[in-house]
């Protein structure tokens, strides 16, 4: 196996954003491409899954995983871990990885000898983890150990999210009556839909598999949208759940809803986004605080070691959003400004 350090154009990089190591991994045999990389240590090893996706160039992964090892730091450290951030890509060619490629990628991890700690993400299941766990120790998530796949701890954690959401705008005690968009229905995603259709809510779902999205349609009773279109559907919430950067200029004046809060990573495309979702009325909950269920039942799996102990420690991200936007209201600040110097006030006392 080949593993360096990755150079080129790292330091100038807009997401830099002063990571601690970025680690450039390919081995030829199994056809692993793939990028690690460090964000922050200061609470303790660096904590984030591996995600596998189609990347239309290299620099696209890059950056993909530049951003997410630096949102997990602010999610470990907002949710109360001693865990520091960090995140892997593996760069996908469209075809089903061979068991061969998640050892390869379980060595590379392995290799940087406990300084990132992997885990279950997008195109990274359960198998997946499995396998990276023949060949390091440095995984969570696995079906051997803890409570196995993060991803309903994920979901259960958004829908509290979303009904702090309901509860703060609305004055709502449940989605009785409410309507949710909820744009993809992986995992997390489909989680999500189905706990607020049980909590009363009126859906309309996107996904872009369209025979996923009429599946759900039929069992949920759901109106079926456009991936690129259900942020402007009439509704009362919308939860993005598929990948970041859908808040931006273009799409922030286009929602009609009230309240974004979702499960997607990196949903502002940048800071700036956050100020024109206040000004637009949309009260929004931070992603790194609202879907850190997934992390949470990773970290604290000895402390709470049933799904039921989990789920109640996990829905108090409910709590903490509830807090947060009231102190965003109190100060005329984004929500996400108070949620990042939160996490940045544990960070500097570490």
């Amino acid at each position: 196996m080949e593993l360096r350090a990755l150079q080129t154009g790292v330091f100038s990089h807009p997401e830099f954003d002063t990571h601690q190591t970025i680690q450039f991994v390919s081995d030829a045999a199994s056809g692993l491409r793939a990028i690690i990389a460090v964000h922050d240590t200061t609470l303790g090893p660096a904590l984030g899954g591996c995600r596998r996706w189609r990347y239309d160039t290299e620099q696209d992964a890059l950056t993909d995983v530049l951003r997410l090892s630096a949102g997990m730091t602010l999610k470990n450290a907002a949710a109360g871990l001693d865990l520091g951030g960090g995140k892997a890509v593996i760069l996908s060619d469209g075809l089903e990885p061979s068991p061969d490629m998640w050892r390869a990628f379980g060595q590379a991890v392995d290799h940087l000898g406990g300084q990132y700690i992997t885990a279950e993400d997008v195109g990274t299941g359960q198998t997946a983890v499995d396998l990276i766990s023949e060949t390091t120790t440095h995984v969570r998530g696995t079906s051997a150990k803890g409570l196995g796949d993060p991803s309903p701890f994920t979901a259960e954690g958004v829908f509290a999210g979303i009904r702090a959401g309901a509860k703060h705008r609305f004055g709502a005690d449940n989605l009785d009556g409410l309507t949710v968009a909820v744009q993809g229905l992986g995992n997390v995603g489909g989680g999500v839909a189905e706990r607020a259709h049980q909590d009363g809510a009126q859906l309309i779902v996107a996904d872009i598999d369209p025979a996923k999205t009429q599946d759900f349609a039929d069992k949920l009773g759901a109106t079926v949208a456009s991936v690129d279109q259900i942020h402007t559907v009439s509704a009362d919430i919308f939860a993005p759940c598929a990948l970041g950067g859908g808040l931006n200029a273009e799409t922030i004046p286009e929602i009609k809803a009230l309240v974004v809060a979702g499960a997607a990573n990196n949903q502002l495309a940048g800071d700036e986004d956050a100020e024109r979702l206040r000004k637009h009325g949309i009260l929004y909950a931070p992603d790194f605080i609202i879907n850190a269920g997934g992390v949470i039942s990773i970290a604290l799996a000895d402390e709470f070691d049933t799904a039921d102990k989990m789920n109640a420690r996990v829905a108090r991200l409910g709590d903490v959003l509830a807090e947060i936007f009231v102190e965003a209201d109190n100060n005329e600040r984004t929500t996400q400004d108070i949620a990042v110097a939160h996490a940045i006030e544990r960070l500097a006392k570490a």
